[in-house]
């Protein structure tokens, strides 16, 4: 089972030593840049380690759109030696219960973008309610879901 772990002075280097497979550089941000977003919106956004069995095995951050407003996934990302296990289903599940506190503001709405070429993760997206909108933003698609009760 995954743990999100507020990315701190005791495990951000963790973050830096993750890994992403050949040829997915493409489809995600490495966090070392994701983390100097954060700190650009740290008013707004919340990252995590993604922790199994006491190890960070992934990174994910969480912004608040305070214009549309929303809840955004940024830049979600698995260790290449942690891939298949199903530790993306279980962050988003883990993610999408932090959302629905509004830890930065009121919104039932979740949104992220996705390389069109990334099918895995389209498929996992969609496996937990996003959709499609519509919106296309260079080489991503806009997926999104509602967390309303």
């Amino acid at each position: 089972m995954t743990e999100l772990r507020p990315i701190a002075e005791d495990n951000f280097i963790d973050a830096f030593n993750l890994k992403l497979a050949p040829g997915q550089e493409r489809f995600v941000s490495h966090p070392v840049r994701s983390l100097a977003q954060a700190y650009v919106y740290r008013a707004q956004c919340q990252p995590f380690g993604i922790c199994a069995d006491g190890r960070m095995v992934g990174y994910v951050m969480v912004i608040y759109d305070y214009d549309i407003p929303e809840y955004d996934i940024w830049h979600m990302m698995i260790d290449q030696s942690a891939q298949g296990r199903g530790y993306g289903g279980e962050t988003l599940d883990r993610v999408i219960e932090y959302i629905r506190t509004k830890p930065f503001g009121d919104s039932d709405r979740v949104a992220l973008t996705c390389h069109r070429d990334n099918a895995a993760a389209i498929r996992l997206y969609e496996r937990k309610g996003f959709s499609p909108t519509g919106a296309v933003y260079e080489d991503e698609i806009e997926l999104a879901l509602s967390v309303g009760n």
